[in-house]
């Protein structure tokens, strides 16, 4: 199989795969053109869509991470954590919401896009919003370990990237921290 046709029946897999597991479907904004950023005002509504998709995670037994990609107000985009279930390294929350939103959109640039996740991205992840473009990145939990976009490194605001992430953090940030701790004090326990 040519490589071009084994990436598109892989694409078609994994959002065939994305589709059914999520709870909502996501909203395909009617028209792409003349895009605006999501007021600010709606941070909170929208953080606790991504609380709703790590809740998610946290019954599937997975750390309880949850992502929405916003573009004009309207979610394009969920996942949460999948990494056990999927046995693959890659399925955060942030890559899997931002793939069903590549799918949305039809490409891989998220200008205009805000993503909205619990807990601060991993380096890995921070590497995927600055190469998509992402505009915005809005988090609630800082994590003190593997923390990406200020706690430990800051990639998505590196000046010496040719794209800068808008961050704004702590939205929500004692329930999102709250769902991770509950779900780590779980497995010291077992």
């Amino acid at each position: 199989m040519h490589n071009l046709e084994a990436s598109s029946a892989w694409w078609y897999f994994i959002n065939r795969i994305f589709r059914y597991l999520r709870t909502e479907p996501a909203v395909r904004p009617a028209n792409l053109k003349g895009r605006k950023l999501p007021d600010p005002i709606h941070d909170e509504t929208f953080m606790r869509q991504a609380l709703a998709q790590a809740e998610q995670a946290y019954r599937h037994d997975e750390v309880p991470v949850g992502a929405v990609v916003v573009l004009d107000g309207r979610v394009i985009g969920r996942g949460h954590n999948l990494t056990r279930r999927l046995q693959d390294v890659s399925a955060h929350a942030e890559f899997l919401a931002m793939r069903e939103a590549a799918g949305w959109l039809g490409h891989w640039y998220f200008n205009k896009c805000t993503l909205y996740v619990t807990v601060e991205p991993c380096m890995m992840c921070a590497g995927v919003l600055v190469l998509g473009r992402m505009t915005r990145l809005v988090y609630g939990a800082a994590e003190p370990k593997f923390g990406s976009c200020g706690s430990i490194f800051n990639l998505v605001e590196e000046q010496r990237f040719n794209h800068r992430v808008s961050v704004t953090r702590g939205v929500l940030a004692e329930e999102c921290a709250a769902l991770m701790k509950k779900f780590f004090s779980g497995l010291r326990e077992r």
